[in-house]
């Protein structure tokens, strides 16, 4: 199986450098890597291009695109799509999307590539992301042997679900879904698209990632109009929307959340980028997710 790898990056000076070494030392080798540079003002091109002409036998290509503006979850899909149309992808039988702050263990592709291999109906497979506590020591970037225990389940999803910063797909998974989707929610979206394709998702445990510079948390005064937006993207209905929105509130406890949130769901009017059977299909398994958990 050969590996296609696309980072989507804008403005990672302190980071990227590190994303590229840890795959440089990986021990699978049958990758091809793609960097694109959105627009970076800072010496993140610096950075890529000096990584490249030291390492002239490697893997890596930069791809450089002009500036461009903030828009979450649309903005980095259009980035990794850019990416991904500078390859045939008849040449790949494994599709990644990697955040360029990511510090990849040596094994890391192998592990990935070994599900793949093992389980044919593997459609998304990952490790899970950590994230670095109060003391971090630069010298131990590459060293996942934590025994300090700087490191910390970056507990914003469930261990099971594969996150936006380490996406893999198999390519026939990936075509079925018909890639991802420009929007908010896009690395929720193609997780239960990758279901209703009938392919299997896979999170391995023990296998993690170094996350630099995790940004969740700088949503977190507009999570609700965020998740406003997301409930409508991904096509749920109102009284779907509004046992989501209660079900978060009662979890923040936080009325004032519920109202902001259906607010925000009440406001949406663009087209979505999911078809009628989509949507279906997932108002469909979120009321079964809803009747599995009691």
């Amino acid at each position: 199986m050969r590996f296609l790898l696309i980072i989507p990056t804008h403005n990672e000076e302190e980071n990227i450098l590190f994303t590229l070494q840890s795959l440089e030392r990986q021990t699978f080798r049958d990758y091809r890597c793609v960097v694109v540079n959105d627009g970076s003002t800072d010496r993140t091109k610096s950075i890529i291009e000096n990584f490249i002409a030291q390492n002239p036998e490697s893997q890596f290509s930069l791809l450089n695109l002009g500036e461009s503006h903030h828009e979450p979850g649309a903005k980095v899909v259009r980035t990794f799509n850019k990416g991904l149309a500078t390859s045939n992808l008849t040449d790949f039988d494994i599709i990644c999307k990697f955040d360029a702050d990511i510090i990849f263990p040596a094994d890391y592709l192998a592990r990935i590539h070994r599900v793949y291999e093992e389980n044919p109906k593997a459609g998304m497979v990952s490790g899970i992301v950590k994230i670095k506590k109060e003391v971090y020591e630069l010298a131990l970037a590459f060293d996942f042997k934590d025994e300090k225990h700087q490191w910390k389940f970056e507990n914003i999803s469930s261990k099971n679900h594969v996150r936006g910063p380490i996406k893999s797909y198999r390519k026939e998974c990936f075509q079925d879904m018909k890639g991802l989707r420009p929007v908010l929610g896009w690395d929720n979206i193609d997780v239960m698209l990758t279901k209703k394709n009938g392919w299997e998702v896979f999170t391995l445990k023990d296998l993690w990632v170094k996350h630099l510079r995790p940004t969740a948390f700088q949503y977190r005064t507009q999570k609700a109009q965020k998740l406003g937006e997301y409930f409508y993207n991904i096509g749920l209905n109102l009284p779907l929307a509004v046992i989501s929105s209660a079900k978060s509130s009662v979890k923040d406890r936080s009325l004032s959340e519920f109202f902001n949130t259906m607010k925000s769901f009440l406001k949406q009017k663009g087209k979505r980028e999911l078809s009628a059977e989509e949507i279906r299909f997932i108002r469909h398994l979120r009321w079964s997710e809803m009747f599995k958990q009691k």
